[in-house]
């Protein structure tokens, strides 16, 4: 028994649950400064993004597969990378972090960004639970031709 409608929902509600959760970290690190120290210094938090790919990536394999009565397997996180974008600099002398020009580094996170990913990936994943429900239909409904 092939279950790929299963299976592909289910990989897409991981990678966008993963996705969720990495930007609820971005989001409630957007104001931290002392992320980590390099050579002494300490420096803000950076912004992470998940990477998802299709599980099987080359065509051909996916074509064969298909051909062969396999089911797809969907899409996997391959890693999660830090944004290389610069850090923002503000002026505040006043601040425990300012620099001898009164510059403090903050964090590469962008609020606007983060809520516009973060309901794309709501929206993701609400569409992929139809999907899979969709599935769950259909399947219940091939069981019940067999009565």
């Amino acid at each position: 028994m092939k279950l790929g409608g299963f299976d592909i929902s289910a990989s897409a509600l991981t990678a966008n649950r993963l996705r969720m959760d990495v930007i609820s970290s971005n989001i409630a690190n957007a104001e931290t400064t002392r992320a980590g120290s390099v050579d002494g210094q300490f420096v803000p938090y950076r912004r992470k993004m998940v990477v998802v790919e299709p599980s099987q990536t080359p065509f051909k394999d996916l074509l064969n597969a298909q051909l062969n009565g396999s089911s797809a397997q969907g899409v996997r996180v391959t890693k999660i990378q830090e944004d290389q974008t610069p850090f923002k600099q503000v002026y505040n002398p006043s601040h425990p972090d300012a620099d001898a020009s009164g510059m403090v580094y903050m964090p590469n996170v962008d609020i606007a960004k983060e809520m516009v990913d973060l309901i794309s990936a709501s929206r993701s994943y609400e569409a992929n639970v139809t999907a899979l429900n969709a599935s769950k239909a259909m399947f219940t409904k091939s069981l019940e031709i067999g009565r």
